[in-house]
């Protein structure tokens, strides 16, 4: 594949009570005419691209017509999408397939590029302390609780995800997760196990860490950091798009290495 390799994480759009609503979604737009006009190979949005996406058949959430104007040019501009599930986006039907082409996958990614093995997961289920969610989590994806959740109205549906999503924030943000970095940890064992990258997100916290031969990369999100990482001809880019202090679109390099 020819081009630059994107990834992006937590961006969360629709995201109740967020004041800059506008503002992250041209900023999301903005960087995706970065990557049309910059003739990027991939982007690789990796969980969580929206605050809550439930599909039904016939039906998806409303408020999107922008962005998906814009991934349309995105995607037909030849630029491929792949698309991990998060804890907030994981009840993906055929909609995002179809209309726009855009691969979706319902757990990790392992891929090898330019000769570098890379370990992708959106990290949720991998904090300490966490029993009730992974206990949660296996009951959500379930094809049968989505089949008896699919029988509600479709109002009602959307409107008890976005509740949930919004109340389900405020819990783990409360929480205690205790003073180790899961997320961390698992990505550190992935490097022993041979990876040379491990991107994760969920954290909404920026992280470039070094570790042996490898890296554990957590790309924050697209709601304070606006950040994202590029692997071009080998090489990986760490950087910010956008910065709140200066009120501006910006190149800042994160971190970069070349392994």
């Amino acid at each position: 594949m020819s081009g630059s390799i994107f990834f992006m994480s937590d961006v969360h759009l629709g995201m109740k009570h967020y004041q800059h609503k506008r503002l992250q979604e041209d900023l999301v737009m903005s960087f995706f005419d970065k990557l049309i006009n910059e003739k990027a190979g991939e982007l690789i949005i990796v969980g969580d691209f929206f605050d809550s996406w439930i599909e039904y058949r016939q039906v998806v959430p409303k408020g999107f017509y922008r962005i998906f104007s814009k991934l349309y040019d995105l995607v037909n501009s030849g630029v491929k999408v792949t698309y991990l599930a998060g804890n907030h986006d994981f009840w993906r039907g055929k909609y995002l397939q179809e209309e726009f082409g855009i691969e979706k996958l319902d757990t990790h990614l392992e891929r090898t590029i330019d000769g570098k093995k890379f370990f992708i997961h959106h990290g949720d289920g991998l904090a300490y302390k966490d029993t009730g969610y992974k206990i949660l989590k296996v009951i959500l994806r379930s094809k049968i609780s989505q089949f008896f959740y699919s029988l509600l109205h479709p109002d009602i549906g959307l409107w008890l995800a976005k509740s949930t999503s919004s109340r389900s924030r405020d819990y783990t943000s409360q929480k205690d997760y205790s003073q180790k970095d899961g997320l961390k940890d698992a990505a550190l064992l992935k490097i022993k196990d041979g990876f040379d990258f491990v991107l994760m997100g969920h954290r909404h916290k920026p992280l470039f860490i070094k570790e042996g031969k490898g890296f554990y990369v957590n790309l924050g999100d697209w709601m304070k950091s606006f950040s994202y990482a590029e692997f071009v001809n080998g090489i990986f880019y760490f950087r910010k798009y956008y910065d709140f202090n200066s009120q501006k679109i910006v190149d800042e390099l994160i971190g970069d290495s070349n392994i």
